[in-house]
């Protein structure tokens, strides 16, 4: 495959509307060329192998990472763009560590879809500025690098960020943290960012030693 061949790119969504649209948007580009995929399933067998791989998240759910880990085993030398609406920094690094090249939120403009995909296609990886460690989470950590024990004692957490802390201590995933405070998936995403910034960390298992401290 030539640089300067069209860059070869699978749309998966689960949302027909979604992905038709934006590969038929792609394919007006004279350096894609896109096709369309409901899931993961096939998408090695139905053509020219993709170049780059733009993966909606929402579509694999809790099972992000075991399909992000899929396609880099059923196509190695494509590079993947998740897709998502509020990622977080835990799930950022790990989908990262699993072989993710590229991050570009659902509510970015065209030109920034466009941006990240040939950035991506060109062998960089792209972390749109505000995914990136909060400006506060570094202000933090720096304020804290003496005495960071008593910082930590410190923070004021909510009643409801102590529960979300002890549960991750406790070693329980983000679904089943909701289910046992009855709460959305996506409030306890949320706290978890919180608790990550308020604390500096950047990982669950940073978390759950706090927890356990």
């Amino acid at each position: 495959m030539s640089p300067s061949d069209p860059i070869a790119v699978a749309v998966i969504d689960d949302n027909r509307l979604v992905r038709e649209g934006l590969a038929a948007m792609l394919n007006r580009l004279p350096d894609v060329r896109a096709s369309v995929h409901a899931d993961i399933s096939g998408v090695a067998s139905a053509g020219p192998s993709p170049r780059v791989v733009l993966l909606d998240v929402a579509l694999a759910g809790d099972e992000t990472l075991r399909s992000v880990k899929a396609l880099t085993k059923q196509l190695p030398s494509a590079s993947i763009i998740v897709m998502d609406l509020i990622p977080v920094t835990e799930e950022i690094l790990e989908l990262v560590n699993a072989g993710v090249s590229g991050f570009v939120l659902k509510d970015a403009s065209f030109d920034e879809f466009v941006a990240t995909i040939r950035s991506v296609a060109a062998g960089d990886k792209v972390l749109p500025p505000r995914l990136t460690e909060s400006l506060f989470a570094q202000i933090v950590k720096e304020a804290g690098a003496d005495k960071p024990e008593q910082l930590l004692d410190d923070v004021r957490m909510t009643p409801r960020e102590l529960e979300v802390i002890e549960l991750i201590g406790e070693g329980l995933s983000n679904k089943e943290i909701a289910q046992r405070l009855n709460i959305a998936a996506h409030t306890v995403k949320s706290h978890v960012r919180n608790v990550m910034e308020k604390l500096a960390l950047h990982t669950r298992l940073q978390i759950a030693a706090y927890s356990r401290r």
